[in-house]
């Protein structure tokens, strides 16, 4: 069974930064794609940005030169920093990693506002 453990949501003022964490645990041997997916409320699940396994990134046009996604293959850990933050960039935020099949985070909670 494989865990994943989301940390480093809150609430920032707009313009703020945050960076989540997510870590992979237990029968896990290697890993593909890892991702954040992100949730508003009354909208459906999004793709926010994937990285593959050599470092490949992808992003959602509206997050794109504010947040960066990396991640530390020797911890099976991925990561999304977020700079210059908006109020609509607030949701629920999933992490989803890609190893013989698909594992999903609990979600963090990331809320911008005033």
């Amino acid at each position: 069974q494989v865990q994943l453990a989301e940390t480093g949501g809150g609430l920032v003022q707009p313009g703020g930064s945050l960076r989540l964490s997510c870590a992979a645990s237990g029968n896990i041997f290697s890993v593909n794609d890892m991702g954040w997916y992100r949730q508003a409320p009354g909208k459906q699940r999004e793709l926010v940005a994937s990285i593959t396994e050599r470092g490949r990134t992808k992003y959602t046009d509206s997050v794109k030169g504010r947040f960066t996604i990396s991640r530390n293959n020797a911890i099976l850990t991925v990561y999304l920093q977020m700079n210059s933050l908006k109020p609509e960039d607030t949701g629920v935020y999933y992490c989803k990693v890609d190893s013989m099949g698909e594992y999903w985070g609990q979600g963090t909670q990331v809320t911008v506002s005033s």
